[in-house]
């Protein structure tokens, strides 16, 4: 449901951010839910136990609680570095809710045991994962309203089965970021400047076991992994990859504190991602091939000059925004026709966080 202009008006900067609807900006999402009821996990079963088993042991259940130094570790940052972080901040708030809300969504649409189960689990988990990132925001006066996106940002219906390969990947790509961060500011401790990136490592395991759920979900049902489905695995595979190619560009003072540039973090965290999937999808995108990493520095700079586009506005401002959309959709779709990295029959076994 839209929110009216006056309603978006009385929330703060945050808020208004992320009820944008933009390719870079959080959706929401919901989806076919007697499709999502109708869901068999019997193929799987054994492993589908053994990791309720892991939800139910619920290992970070006292983890996102803040230390007594928490407060004391909060850095004075540049306003270049402060703006970059409080987008990073917002924009993972919104995702996380976004998810906490589609699991909760389907919980409450079904009566299928092991559905509603594993939904009520991860909703549990994103819904501290946002908490914990907005109570950060809420130290600099910038919290996000996660009740009044619930009630008024728009929702985006996906088929079950988009559900599935996004998600599996969002969760996934969110292990190795959270994994490749924790580990940069593990060796230069002198380059955390905010001291909720401590929290990565066993955080990062909740996304790592999310990504565990749906594919098990797929492995159950295989026909989602063959024929005219793989066109789709190919396309979120390499949308989500492209977004936050190009989301992370954006941040360039964000990666300079860390210690390493958007392009070399980037490129560790897809591979590090398609590593992962191959436990799943039949191909991987070549990542060895420089035609990839050329196509997505070319949307990095159609991206740019779009926003510059909208900066400037009126007639003209539109057209150049618009052919900008154009030039962005040819450079997916010769991405796309890229030829991908074909490996054996995935793995049947259930993988743990190793990176």
């Amino acid at each position: 449901m839209a929110a009216a202009a006056s309603d978006v008006g009385q929330v703060n900067d945050a808020t208004r951010g992320a009820m944008e609807e933009t390719v870079l900006t959080p959706r929401f999402y919901t989806t076919d839910f007697d499709a999502m009821n109708a869901m068999d996990m019997s193929p799987v079963r054994e492993e589908w136990d053994a990791l309720m088993a892991e939800f139910e042991n619920d290992t970070n259940k006292n983890h996102f609680k803040r230390d007594e130094t928490f407060r004391d570790e909060i850095r004075e940052l540049s306003p270049a570095l402060f703006d970059e972080f409080m987008g990073f901040l917002a924009s993972s708030a919104t995702s996380e809710y976004s998810g906490c809300a589609l699991y909760a969504d389907i919980k409450k649409a079904v009566d299928n045991p092991d559905m509603k189960k594993v939904m009520a689990y991860m909703a549990r988990d994103e819904a501290r994962h946002a908490s914990f990132i907005n109570r950060s925001l809420e130290d600099f006066g910038r919290p996000v309203d996660l009740n009044f996106l619930r009630r008024q940002k728009k929702y985006t219906f996906f088929k079950p089965k988009y559900i599935l390969y996004a998600t599996y990947l969002s969760e996934k790509i969110g292990y190795a970021r959270y994994i490749r961060i924790f580990r940069q500011l593990e060796k230069h401790p002198e380059r955390r400047f905010h001291p909720i990136f401590r929290w990565f490592e066993r955080w990062c395991n909740d996304e790592f076991r999310h990504g565990e759920v749906f594919a098990l979900m797929m492995k159950a049902d295989p026909k989602l992994l063959r024929g005219g489905n793989k066109l789709w695995i190919r396309f979120f595979l390499l949308a989500v990859f492209a977004t936050m190619y190009v989301r992370d560009h954006d941040r360039p003072e964000m990666h300079a504190a860390f210690g390493v540039s958007p392009t070399e973090y980037d490129r560790d965290v897809l591979h590090i991602t398609s590593e992962i999937t191959k436990q799943v999808f039949p191909f991987t995108l070549n990542l060895d091939d420089p035609r990839f990493w050329r196509g997505l520095d070319r949307l990095c700079e159609i991206s740019h000059r779009a926003e510059a586009a909208s900066k400037r506005g009126g007639v003209l401002g539109a057209l150049r925004k618009a052919g900008c959309g154009i030039a962005a959709a040819a450079v997916f779709v010769r991405l796309y026709t890229l030829p991908v990295r074909r490996h054996p029959a995935p793995e049947q076994t259930r993988l743990a966080p190793s990176w």
